[in-house]
């Protein structure tokens, strides 16, 4: 599936990301929250998708506030907090303007939405390995 592709090689490009150094350099870090961004916008994609292909009414379309709602209920998400807070932080990401914020963005990623992202990684791949009948 490719969105799901596109989201673990957006994920493993965040995963080698140096933490010291996004919170040293300006740009680093604003590579850093952008690929965080990018990640997140392809796992509700590859979510949806996967949803989708799995029959789950109401995976047709909709925002990411619905398909996290889906997959939280459909098992596919552990922490329903941590995504929704993923999805905060990922609006008012475009609007930083002030190192502390960019801060606690950057410390969220490191300790928190990575683990987010390879749990739902994980799950997917099941599901896609489901469908496909291996």
């Amino acid at each position: 599936m490719k969105k799901y592709d596109n989201f673990v090689k957006c994920l493993d490009v965040l995963q080698k990301a140096d933490r010291e150094q996004a919170h040293k350099d300006d740009i680093y870090r604003t590579g850093v929250i952008g690929q965080f961004n990018l990640v997140f916008e392809l796992a509700w994609k590859a979510l949806q998708q996967v949803l989708r292909e799995n029959g789950v009414q109401g995976a047709e379309n909709g925002s990411p506030r619905e398909m996290l709602k889906l997959g939280y209920k459909y098992g596919m998400l552990d922490d329903e907090a941590v995504w929704r807070d993923m999805l905060k932080k990922r609006n008012l990401s475009v609007h930083i303007y002030n190192e502390e914020n960019a801060d606690e963005i950057i410390d969220l990623i490191f300790d928190t939405y990575i683990t987010g992202f390879y749990n739902l990684k994980n799950k997917l791949s099941v599901k896609i390995s489901e469908l496909d009948g291996n």
